[in-house]
């Protein structure tokens, strides 16, 4: 559920900045850093597990504390928010974006084994490449998921 929803607070965020080309501005940027609070904020009136929250409070914190909104590290970070800081950096880096070209599946795979024990928990990367090496693929994952209630 974490995992559909984590971006939940990017509806607070303007369109325009978010679909605009080009990088955002500073004061936008600030805004956007605050997208993991607004989610949390939303979910924690809904009744899931508190697990469910705090994964999308944390999906862009990074072990090392460099992540946002509160620079946690290490087990400060829920495994479940370091699957959703893994899973979405592999996904946002394998798609378009309205600033950038995709880096595809390759790269984005390269790029949490370059950062695995430094940004992203290494079993969580471990675990993301199994599943890459025994078959995940994004489109297989939006098939499953748009079949599911």
């Amino acid at each position: 559920m974490a995992g559909k929803i984590h971006d939940l607070g990017m509806n607070s965020m303007f369109l325009d900045m978010l679909t605009r080309p080009g990088p955002l501005h500073a004061l936008e940027a600030r805004l956007l850093r605050r997208h993991p609070i607004t989610g949390f904020e939303i979910s924690r009136g809904v009744p899931f597990p508190d697990k469910v929250s705090y994964a999308v409070f944390q999906h862009h914190e990074r072990i090392d504390g460099s992540g946002y909104p509160n620079g946690l590290k290490d087990s400060e970070i829920s495994l479940e928010g370091s699957i959703l800081a893994v899973s979405e950096v592999v996904a946002a880096m394998s798609f378009y974006r309205p600033y950038r070209k995709p880096y595809g599946q390759e790269y984005s795979l390269d790029q949490i084994v370059k950062y695995k024990g430094s940004l992203y928990r290494t079993e969580v990367v471990e675990a993301c490449l199994t599943a890459f090496e025994n078959g995940f693929s994004f489109e297989s994952s939006l098939k499953t998921s748009a079949s599911q209630p």
